[in-house]
């Protein structure tokens, strides 16, 4: 495990800047440049406004380098209260899965030329014991084994939480000293939109019912037990909402603590972020209440189908690339909507200008006007 020190989040938030808006505007005005109608391109035009001012560049580069990072976790909650469709044994699977290169994410970014890191935070595993042997580097960073049920208790203790949000930064830092150009951060724990749901619902005022949906694919039995386990950790967390790490004390997990700190670390070092569902998004909320600056480096890859990520997002405010009705995680979704992100970029950086094509511009191409004409004759 590798040695905790811990973060001066003061000093973090200091170091998070607004990305340069001289870039966005440069972007704007290359698009009107470009050979076709003003706005033709509509969203992607945008989209390629972000990549230059978070990459401090007009054109920006290409996106060459992504990175998945899925940080994995249990929560206690998924088997005292059985909110989930899945037992929890499934998480430690899945890990295993990620490794061997056989789940959707792995899929998904072999698709779209990216890589995809596998960090265990709190699995309720001994792989060497379960015949499951990982690399060492998945467990480098493990803070415990499961979280508390947050329905009656604490996911955590404040030191674990801030061993997880430190775990985080330096795991961005990690990547970011590697050469990548665009970071997403996956999920992988039987039963994490449960705390998910309960961060987004106490920091967007949501009730328990209208921040709970169907998960893996919950029952109406399934969703009820949930929905009460939400209230019920929502009222013991109210009082602790403040402060974003003593929340992550007492309802998140390690997982999502690792996570929040991996998205504050990536702002603090200008590297672009894309979200991907309903945990990362719990995350970025987190990160939000520290410096509401970090959110200006992020895009929402998808929409997913949770009620509370949409809540979530309203207060960013980030519009979804996607929306596909996709509820998986692991990083799948933000992994759908990197080539239209990508495309974003490749058309300011690669398409004509008119003057390069010969092309006759709105204004150029203008016939004479009736009295224009009368008054030559």
């Amino acid at each position: 495990m590798a040695e905790f020190k811990p973060i001066d989040i003061t000093e973090l938030c200091g170091r998070i800047e607004r990305p340069d808006q001289s870039f966005w505007l440069e972007a704007k005005q290359r698009q009107e440049t470009l050979t076709k109608p003003s706005g033709a391109l509509g969203k992607l035009e945008d989209l390629s406004a972000w990549l230059c001012s978070v990459q401090g560049q007009c054109p920006p580069h290409a996106l060459d380098r992504v990175r998945v990072v899925i940080f994995a976790g249990d929560h206690g909650i998924a088997r005292t209260a059985q909110t989930s469709a899945y037992p929890p044994e499934v998480t430690a699977q899945m890990v295993m899965n990620f490794v061997t290169g056989g789940a959707a994410v792995n899929v998904l970014a072999r698709q779209n030329n990216a890589s995809v890191r596998i960090v265990d935070m709190s699995v309720d595993a001994d792989y060497d014991a379960l015949g499951m042997p990982v690399p060492a580097d998945v467990t480098r960073y493990k803070v415990r084994r499961s979280s508390g049920s947050i329905d009656r208790e604490d996911a955590m203790t404040y030191e674990q939480a801030q061993q997880a949000f430190a775990a985080g930064v330096a795991i961005a830092n990690e990547e970011i000293d590697a050469g990548v150009d665009l970071l997403i951060p996956g999920d992988m724990g039987i039963g994490n939109t449960t705390p998910a749901s309960t961060i987004i619902a106490l920091y967007t005022n949501l009730d328990a019912a209208s921040a709970v949906g169907r998960g893996t694919g919950i029952d109406d039995l399934t969703w009820m037990r949930k929905t009460a386990a939400v209230r019920d950790a929502m009222r013991r967390a109210k009082a602790v909402k403040s402060d974003p790490i003593k929340l992550l004390a007492a309802v998140g997990g390690a997982d999502i603590a690792a996570m929040t700190g991996f998205l504050m670390g990536a702002s603090a070092r200008k590297t672009p972020v894309l979200l991907d569902g309903i945990v990362s998004t719990a995350a970025g909320l987190l990160a939000q209440r520290y410096t509401y600056r970090s959110t200006e480096w992020w895009q929402a890859g998808h929409r997913s189908t949770e009620p509370a990520q949409q809540k979530a997002l309203d207060q960013f405010p980030l519009v979804p690339i996607v929306d596909y009705e996709l509820r998986l995680g692991e990083g799948t979704g933000a992994l759908i909507a990197l080539p239209v992100l990508r495309a974003a970029g490749n058309t300011l950086r690669e398409m004509s200008t008119f003057g390069e094509a010969g092309v006759s511009d709105r204004d150029s191409g203008k016939a004479e006007s009736p009295d224009d004409s009368a008054d030559e004759s």
